[in-house]
């Protein structure tokens, strides 16, 4: 499972990245952390306010700092819809 952190760099997307590796490191599976900074990139999302949190390709999130049981939820429900 691909997860993207979208985000230029700024602290809530830092902050992000943080929770989200936390989270994965406690959960069974094969999951691929990347930090997609590449604005062009970003934008294929039609994210305008950062940090986003994109699941095998999907936008799941946009402008905001999910907690640690928002992220196992996107992930668990992603994992179901796969």
């Amino acid at each position: 499972m691909k997860i993207e952190i979208l985000g230029t760099g700024c602290a809530k997307c830092i902050t992000l990245e943080k929770i989200v590796s936390t989270v994965v490191s406690q959960m069974d599976g094969d999951y691929e952390v990347v930090k997609v900074n590449d604005i062009v990139e970003i934008m294929k999302y039609n994210v305008v306010s950062m940090p986003g949190l994109a699941i095998n390709g999907k936008l799941m999130s946009a402008g905001k700092v999910l907690n640690q049981d928002a992220i196992a939820e996107y992930i668990k429900n992603a994992e179901e819809n796969a």
